[in-house]
Formats: C-alpha cells, sequence, structure tokens
C-alpha cells in the first residue's frame, strides 16, 4: 500500500507520491505495475504546459523624460559653474547591454579617483557613421575637468576588455573619447548641447536611455510662486512669452535667457543647500 497525495489525474491515470521518494505507484489497469521516479518525471515533463516568455520590452525617450533632463541640465548648469560635454562612442559593433555595461564601470571608475564627480548621460543611435549605423553611443554633461588621454586610453581598454575591439588592431579611433568645455553663464549654451540630442531622440533601446549621479537626481527643478513672478516677466520679456490655454489651466512659455534665468535663483539657493547637507561625499 502507496500512503501520499494525488499528483495528477489524466486519462483514467493516478500518480501518488509516497513517503519514499524512489518508487512511484502507477495505478491504471493493472494495479501492480510500478514506474521508477525517472520515468514519472518524464510523464510530467510531456504533460507540463510551455510558460510562454515574457518578450522584453524596449525603452525609449518619452516627452516627460526629456523635459525632466532639460530641467535637470539647468539646475545642474546653476550649481556647478564649469561643465564640460563629452561624447563616448565605441570602437566596434557593441549590443545595447553591453554598452551600458561599459559605460557604468567607466563611471565607477572616474567617481573612485574623482573629487565630487557629478553627471547626466543620454544615450543616441549613430546615423553618420556607415560602418556601424545604429551603434550606440552616449553624451554626458559632467562637472569634471579630463586628462583626454588618459581616459581615452581606460575608455578603450575598458572596451576591448569586453570584446569590443577594433577591426583593424593598428587603428586608434580619436574620436572615441570627445570632450568639449561648457559655458553655464550662458543658459542658451548649455541647453544647446543636450537638447538637440534629446529632443530628436526617437531611437529605441535594450538598456537605460539615460541616468545620472546621485547629487544631480537630488536637485530641485521646480517651486512654487504666484502671479507676480508672471507679471515681472511680462514686463520684462512681453510678447515673447506664449500663453496656451488648457483645459484646466493656461500654459505659459518662458524663454530662458540671461535676462530671465535671474528669476530661478532661488533654485539655486535651495539647491546649494540640498547638496551640502544631504550629500557630504
Amino acid at each position: 500500500m502507496v500512503l501520499g497525495h494525488l499528483l495528477e489525474k489524466k486519462a483514467g491515470m493516478r500518480l501518488y507520491s509516497g513517503s519514499s521518494l524512489d518508487r512511484i505507484k502507477y495505478k491504471h489497469d493493472d494495479p501492480d505495475t510500478e514506474l521508477d521516479l525517472k520515468h514519472h518525471l518524464k510523464i510530467k515533463k510531456s504533460l507540463k504546459i510551455e510558460k510562454v516568455k515574457k518578450i522584453k520590452q524596449q525603452r525609449m525617450m518619452s516627452g516627460r523624460t526629456k523635459t525632466k533632463i532639460r530641467l535637470k541640465l539647468h539646475a545642474f548648469g546653476q550649481i556647478f559653474k564649469h561643465l564640460t560635454f563629452v561624447t563616448l562612442t565605441f570602437a566596434n559593433i557593441v549590443s545595447d547591454e553591453v554598452a551600458v555595461v561599459v559605460l557604468r564601470k567607466f563611471l565607477d571608475n572616474v567617481k573612485k579617483r574623482s573629487i565630487d564627480f557629478q553627471y547626466l548621460w543620454v544615450a543616441e543611435r549613430q546615423t553618420n557613421n556607415k560602418s556601424f549605423e545604429g551603434n550606440i553611443h552616449f553624451h554626458l554633461v559632467t562637472n569634471k575637468y579630463w586628462d583626454i588621454k588618459k581616459h581615452w586610453k581606460y575608455w578603450l581598454a575598458l572596451q576591448a576588455k569586453h570584446g569590443i575591439i577594433p577591426r583593424n588592431s593598428e587603428y586608434k579611433p580619436s574620436s572615441a573619447f570627445d570632450v568639449r568645455i561648457i559655458s553655464t553663464e550662458n543658459p542658451r549654451q548649455l541647453g544647446m548641447y543636450l537638447t538637440k540630442y534629446i529632443t530628436k531622440n526617437r531611437s529605441k533601446f535594450d538598456c537605460q536611455v539615460w541616468n545620472c549621479s546621485k547629487k544631480v537626481s537630488a536637485l530641485y527643478t521646480a517651486f512654487y510662486t504666484d502671479y507676480r513672478f508672471l507679471e515681472e516677466l511680462r514686463r520684462l520679456k512681453g510678447d515673447a512669452i506664449k500663453e496656451i490655454p488648457l483645459e484646466y489651466c493656461n500654459l505659459h512659455i518662458i524663454p530662458i535667457d540671461r535676462s530671465t534665468i535671474r528669476f530661478y535663483d532661488r533654485l539655486e539657493v535651495r539647491n546649494k543647500q540640498v547638496q551640502k547637507l544631504v550629500f557630504k561625499e
């Protein structure tokens, strides 16, 4: 007699598992017939329904994400007066998943060897490079002064470590690590660098499309105010301020330049307080 619990009931067949796992009682026409555990597992496998694999969804920038990045950039430029615009490209074709791993390791290494290293990056597809068309690359805004020769070599070495090597072993892609200085005194220039990549970025990726350091993530990008704020701006800019009526409110589009950026000084004050109190790195 086999004591146990009912496992299957299909087409007159009953399988019982007893206290001993090495033998299974098979009850059908012949109650004395026994099957060993391996045979039972084969039956279970044949009756098992295949699970539908979850299709991994690709990521892309939404309109809300693009707006958030623009606001973070302006706040970033208020806190750190010296910023750099960095473009990181790959020496050969690379998958999105591998590319973002290489980027993270690069940023982690720089963070360990820098004081208060902050950044914001976005992913983009290559369109001008016919050899690697559609290949992923990254644009960054950072608060770091870069030793271009040193970090260019490290960026290529890190790629090689992950199997990303030039098709020609003698070729050293000088454009793989490109750095430009950003003047944060001019809000238009700061917004110009990443905004043009953000606005037209409709590509889909198998990885994150953007990210930033902790301090940049913590930056305030909005504040509450009364109607006097808008009245002062209207006296200054007049018809340059566009008003769009919506269902429950009116949206005012205010141009950001040297004359209007001072109205957002309260954000700068607030963000400097947060940086000192919360993040003591």
